[in-house]
């Protein structure tokens, strides 16, 4: 049976296809787990799109994504990653470049018109610029809003939060206010066992009533000392006679005819004898 889904075109060549067009403006090219992502210089960053368009063989006719990821050690801390899908040829193909938190780069709006909302987003999350995009503002933060979010240095619990006044009939913004600090989690095997005491644990073994931890050999050991055989104890009989187990007036009935049957019993095994 044949595959629902076209089947993607091979990766066969293509790396070598892209060097031929593209020149010394690549920086590097790798294929890893079926994907191939090229690495180009900033500044040709158009050319490069329009010759991956425009180029028999190549044919990458629509941009599909921008990314941006965040390298906070590289001096060129910022990526943005294009993602292109070839229609006739069905192909994917990365293409990313480089950049800093004030140089720009340049847009590609000129190319495919559906980059402008994309690298507004990059540049809300990341702060990355675009020269040439005419209207790069902000597009999932709120108006005023301070950072960029995707940042790794971007505190987890931002500057302010937002919440609905009853007072001013509106929302107001206040700066963050946390009750309490953010813990550190060890998440190791409880049954591996820390050699630390955890945080709120220090006075865990002094309540009264808290268990001892015991391990085998000791367990081990407490057991050797109970007496098994004849030198341990019997143990004794709860009640003596059915009558104790407490199961009412038929019960007690039942023990008396039970104790009157058994005296009738030796009477007549003792006649028995003597006769």
């Amino acid at each position: 049976m044949a595959s629902p889904a076209p089947r993607m075109a091979s990766n066969e060549g293509v790396i070598d296809a892209v060097r031929s067009a593209l020149g010394d403006v690549v920086l590097s090219a790798e294929e890893a787990v079926d994907e191939i992502s090229v690495t180009v210089e900033r500044d040709a960053l158009n050319h490069v799109m329009r010759t991956l368009r425009d180029t028999p063989g190549l044919d990458y006719q629509q941009m599909m994504e921008i990314a941006g990821v965040d390298y906070p050690g590289r001096p060129e801390r910022f990526e943005v990653v294009y993602h292109l899908l070839s229609l006739t040829r069905n192909h994917r193909i990365r293409i990313r470049v480089s950049t800093d938190e004030e140089t720009p780069v340049p847009t590609i709006t000129d190319i495919w018109p559906n980059a402008g909302w994309l690298e507004r987003e990059v540049f809300d999350m990341y702060g990355v610029l675009f020269e040439g995009n005419k209207d790069l503002r902000r597009i999932l933060t709120d108006y005023g809003f301070r950072g960029h979010p995707q940042r790794k240095d971007f505190p987890l619990t931002g500057y302010v939060e937002l919440r609905y006044s009853e007072e001013h009939k509106r929302v107001v913004y206040e700066p963050v206010e946390l009750p309490q600090d953010f813990r550190t989690f060890d998440f190791m095997s409880p049954w591996e066992g820390a050699e630390y005491i955890l945080p709120g644990d220090e006075k865990a073994g002094e309540e009264e009533g808290a268990p001892t931890p015991v391990d085998a050999d000791e367990m081990a050991e407490d057991q050797d000392k109970e007496p098994v055989g004849e030198d341990a104890e019997p143990t004794p009989k709860t009640t003596d006679s059915p009558a104790e187990t407490g199961a009412g007036p038929v019960a007690d009935a039942k023990a008396a005819d039970t104790e009157h049957s058994g005296e009738e019993i030796d009477e007549d095994a003792a006649g028995e004898k003597k006769g």
